[in-house]
């Protein structure tokens, strides 16, 4: 048994622990360790396995508390989560090597972003030794919004002149030409995620001078064709719908002094049935080419609310029971 102390000096100790002290009550439910705050001191009690993971939980939602000036019964469950999760289960290190200073990417108007998960911080640990990295796994774990972080990140620190993001202009049951307005209104919905994470890291009037002067592009795809990129970090995001002649053709538009990192879900490819999709084939091409590395993420990464991790590992056993849909040769997952 060890004991622990944390220091609340600063800290809105009511909003931390929650209402007549449920998030306190939804910790206590998850561990056996005991609990004790006095005043703006919270002394843990216990194994040092399950002190450390309460310790490590108290000091994300002081963050999140600080951050958003408020916490949800969903911050805490999610963080309880996440902790739990990647500091128990037996492929998964409870913590990579280094300081989490280390997997800090941008300090934003909203907070610092940074990894927050161990298959997190394996993608950023490949994105640091690697041109091009491919980053693969589920909705919800921070595959783009991490990419367009280190793209932020690396030209603020001039180590690129420019960015490029493009995404596949393909979904489920729609078609461009069917869409209303101009060629750019009908493209910007298919592209809208990433501007939605640009607008997070960088101010308007920064953001819109980027654009302008096309420091910052955001494309199609197939508007790649026939450019070479120097000294850029580029984007392919939902490559799970790019053409394996379309993944060819954008991973030769790199140029000297160039990045890439490319993101998708092999789970949610929506080209035609007889389509390879290029995301697929590309990690059996490309598996043992110097300075390419593949960052799989899954279920444990997830980010969003705490059910999102639910509704994957449900279709995961949906489509692998007798009653799903078989699976597609080319999205099983290495």
């Amino acid at each position: 048994m060890v004991e622990r102390k944390l220091q609340l000096a600063g800290v809105d100790v009511v909003q931390l622990l929650g209402f007549n002290d449920a998030n306190l009550q939804m910790i206590e439910e998850r561990f056996d360790a005991t609990i004790t705050v006095r005043g703006d001191q919270i002394m843990l009690r216990g194994s040092p396995i399950e002190t450390a993971k309460i310790e490590k939980i108290f000091k994300e939602l002081i963050y999140i508390l600080n951050k958003n000036g408020n916490l949800t019964p969903n911050d805490v469950d999610t963080v309880i989560d996440l902790v739990t999760v990647n500091g128990s289960s037996p492929e998964v290190p409870k913590e990579v090597p280094g300081d989490d200073s280390d997997y800090s990417i941008l300090y934003t108007r909203i907070g610092v972003i940074k990894a927050r998960t161990a298959g997190q911080k394996g993608y950023i640990q490949q994105v640091k030794k690697n041109d091009i990295v491919f980053a693969i796994g589920p909705a919800g774990t921070g595959k783009t919004y991490l990419a367009v972080a280190l793209a932020v990140a690396a030209l603020k620190n001039r180590d690129v002149t420019k960015i490029m993001l493009a995404r596949p202009a393909v979904e489920a049951g729609e078609s461009l030409g069917f869409l209303p307005g101009d060629l750019r209104e009908k493209v910007d919905p298919y592209l809208r995620p990433l501007y939605d994470a640009l607008d997070d890291m960088l101010s308007a009037e920064k953001l819109k001078s980027y654009m302008e002067k096309r420091i910052i592009e955001i494309v199609p795809l197939a508007y790649m064709r026939g450019r070479t990129l120097h000294n850029a970090f580029v984007i392919l995001d939902e490559a799970q719908n790019a053409t394996a002649m379309q993944m060819k053709m954008f991973l030769t538009r790199l140029g000297a002094h160039s990045r890439a990192i490319i993101t998708g879900d092999i789970t949610q490819i929506d080209l035609p049935q007889k389509t390879v999709s290029g995301l697929v084939q590309i990690q059996e091409v490309l598996k043992s080419v110097q300075g390419v590395s593949f960052a799989y993420l899954d279920a444990s990464d997830v980010v969003r609310h705490r059910l999102v991790k639910d509704i994957i590992n449900a279709y995961e056993r949906f489509q692998n029971g007798s009653g799903g849909e078989a699976k597609r040769p080319e999205e099983n997952t290495p």
